[in-house]
């Protein structure tokens, strides 16, 4: 079943397909094709009527008509998967359309990137995958607020991974600052869907801190200007995804209530709170409940 981790972690990929190209190279040491194409494609590899195998996400490398190079990101938090599949979906790949095939494996957990870095014998005479893993110990703790900046998705990771040591936050969230208008928020939500516990309230101590310089125009851009300019519809938007990124479940009358409010002062304040309460239903606060 995914989890919010998981659909962080492949949203990262598909915002942004050069992800995948970047990892295997500059930190996997893989000899990719060079080229400018970069694309998603179709994750179903239909191998016959009754049977679709479908893979996390799959990048290409290459003009449509002629791929030079394909990429299968999965992502893996347990050895649920038998290895075995990760084979089929490279074959199955490979058959559809012809080109080399790379499976990407992004473990968060140390042990599971240990048992998919394994070679992985197919059953198949002479077939055997090599996956390239990404595991914790392959994502860097970026400490450098302009390193972050440039490599948001890998500093959103670091922040998962390494998220315990306060520079690798402090330096995500200097790098929110320098990202454009509707980058920042979105870095943000993933970061924070993807970390344990303790590292959401490191996240959310050092957003909300008076002390620290990044919190103000972060807020600025992300509520501010969209509650200042935009429409209540936008800003009602804004309060659910917030509470979707952090996998908080949200009942309808919840839901119906945050988007019937035309209040763009009360959506701020509950935009606000969406980063931190820990159920949906504690957005409201007394004024919202004595005003029903």
């Amino acid at each position: 079943m995914p989890s919010p981790r998981h659909d962080s972690l492949i949203n990262l990929f598909r915002d942004r397909p050069e992800l995948a190209v970047e990892i295997l190279r500059d930190l996997l040491g893989q000899d990719l094709p060079a080229t400018p194409l970069v694309r998603l494609e179709n994750t179903t590899f239909n191998t016959r009527p009754s049977d679709d195998i479908e893979a996390d996400l799959v990048v290409v490398l290459g003009p449509p008509a002629a791929p030079a190079h394909a990429i299968i990101v999965e992502i893996q938090q347990d050895k649920s998967k038998n290895p075995r599949q990760l084979a089929r979906y490279a074959a199955a790949l490979w058959l559809l359309l012809g080109c080399d095939v790379t499976v990407l494996v992004v473990c968060p957990d140390a042990r599971t990137a240990e048992y998919y870095a394994r070679p992985i014998d197919s059953g198949l005479t002479g077939y055997r995958l090599q996956a390239c893993v990404l595991g914790p110990d392959g994502i860097p703790a970026i400490t450098d607020p302009q390193q972050a900046a440039a490599r948001p998705e890998l500093a959103a990771m670091a922040v998962m991974v390494h998220g315990r040591q306060r520079k690798v936050v402090e330096a995500f969230a200097a790098a929110l600052a320098e990202l454009p208008d509707d980058h920042a928020p979105k870095y943000y939500e993933h970061a924070y869907s993807m970390s344990a516990p303790e590292v959401r309230r490191l996240l959310e101590e050092i957003m909300t801190s008076t002390t620290w310089p990044v919190y103000s125009p972060f807020a600025r851009e992300h509520y501010g200007r969209g509650l200042e300019e935009g429409k209540a519809e936008e800003a009602a938007r804004l309060v659910l995804l917030v509470l979707a990124a952090r996998g908080l479940q949200v009942p309808d009358d919840v839901r119906a209530r945050i988007t019937a409010c035309t209040d763009l002062a009360r959506l701020e304040s509950w935009a606000t709170r969406a980063v931190t309460v820990q159920a949906a239903p504690d957005l409201f606060g007394e004024l919202d409940e004595t005003d029903r």
